[in-house]
């Protein structure tokens, strides 16, 4: 594993106040005034001897809930002792209810009131931008088991930031090169008009070598997809690049089949638009979809095959990837707290701990790049009847190896 070292910086309180109107400039802080909301600076402290509080805010209500239930159980059966790395820990779990502001009214209560430092669990980046400036400001860590935009991978990058999942633009990178090694030469891409559907789109185009058919940009809240079906049966591509987790990727897919494109134009996905729960929703609708990811169920390495038995019979359900992520990020903050011994309050001797990424994740291969951020392989996977007859996701082969993110060369720390 690599240790990238790095001198000790000092952020002013006018550099981080610099940094939050850089956020706000990007979009990533919503509701104006929720920005200009006071906020009351009391000191961040562990109380010795007492198990070290991790403040986990995650989307657990509403369509998307199931993301933050799966990162939080991931999280939890990391510490099915009460321990992390050796140390005992409490997680306090708060839900953000996919709420901008209500996630940051959480945070500052959860700064001021309870003097959390260290914290997890944003899974969608609307959330992540609303709250991470005043977490980083008032001298806290943030480890993220998902959200992770383009802006706070470069220019906006801080030491005290570290990213276990993927830079947003992975998954849909990987999978403009899947539909590059599947010979699609004309691909029509959607995604929601938001940070992290500019992030698809963008990661997309990256890579992929053809052309673009068309391209819509959907509402977050969208649940008729009728004009974008005829749209892409009107532009007739190859193939389709669509970015819609969730809820939002169960409407897609089973209207894709409704309208009868389905076995017509096929569809190349990021891991995000076609995880298990979605596939278990749509069913054999889902066959011979194409999908990247950077982590599958049937990843055969010891710390996946723990992994999968452990969450199986704890959960009595499927993980998706962000119970995989989930997982992975509570074992990267244990490697790290092994080695100061719980301490959080010099940030710097944690972070030499966390950067050699010294834990055993289900992904297999996994370091940190010079910005905090993964650099990991890339799967192809195909939808096929699984042994007992229901659809899987197969792994078929590498798609990226060793691959960072576009971002790491803005960043300055």
């Amino acid at each position: 594993m690599l240790l990238f070292v790095h001198k000790k910086k000092t952020f002013p309180k006018t550099a981080l106040t610099t940094r939050r109107a850089a956020l706000a400039a990007a979009g990533m802080l919503a509701m104006p005034a929720i920005l200009h909301a006071p906020i009351l600076h009391a000191p961040i402290l562990h109380v010795q001897g007492g198990p070290l509080r991790i403040a986990m805010v995650t989307t657990l209500s509403g369509p998307g809930g199931y993301l933050g239930a799966d990162i939080r159980d991931g999280f939890r059966l990391a510490m099915a002792d009460g321990k992390l790395g050796g140390v005992p820990v409490d997680l306090l779990v708060e839900d953000d209810g996919l709420r901008p502001a209500q996630a940051r009214q959480i945070v500052n209560r959860l700064i001021n009131t309870d003097g959390i430092r260290l914290y997890t669990g944003i899974a969608f980046s609307s959330v992540l931008g609303a709250v991470v400036g005043d977490i980083l400001d008032e001298g806290g860590i943030y480890v993220s088991p998902n959200a992770a935009p383009a802006n706070l991978a470069g220019r906006n990058c801080h030491p005290n930031y570290y990213v276990v999942s993927w830079q947003n633009d992975g998954p849909h990178e990987s999978a403009g090169e899947n539909a590059n090694l599947l010979g699609h030469r004309r691909m029509y891409v959607l995604a929601p008009d938001s940070r992290a559907g500019r992030d698809a789109i963008a990661g997309f185009r990256r890579y992929f070598k053809g052309s673009i058919a068309g391209e819509s940009h959907t509402r977050p809240d969208q649940t008729d997809y009728g004009p974008e079906m005829a749209r892409i049966r009107a532009a007739n591509p190859d193939a389709v690049f669509q970015f819609h987790p969730g809820a939002l990727g169960i409407a897609f897919i089973r209207q894709y089949r409704q309208a009868g494109l389905l076995g017509r134009v096929p569809m190349v996905l990021p891991a995000p638009s076609l995880d298990s729960v979605i596939l278990g929703a749509v069913g054999e609708a889902a066959l011979g979809i194409d999908v990247s990811a950077h982590w599958n169920a049937d990843f055969d390495n010891v710390a996946n095959r723990g992994f999968m038995a452990d969450f199986q019979a704890k959960y009595k359900r499927l993980p998706t990837c962000y119970a995989s992520q989930g997982y992975d990020t509570a074992l990267a903050i244990g490697a790290a707290l092994f080695e100061t011994k719980g301490q959080l309050r010099d940030t710097e001797l944690f972070r030499r701990a966390m950067l050699p990424a010294t834990f055993q994740s289900v992904r297999g291969r996994f370091r940190f790049g010079p910005n905090q951020h993964p650099i990991q392989d890339w799967w192809a996977l195909r939808v096929e009847k699984g042994k007992d007859g229901t659809p899987a996701l197969v792994t078929r082969g590498r798609v990226f190896q060793d691959h960072g993110d576009a971002y790491a060369a803005e960043c300055r720390m």
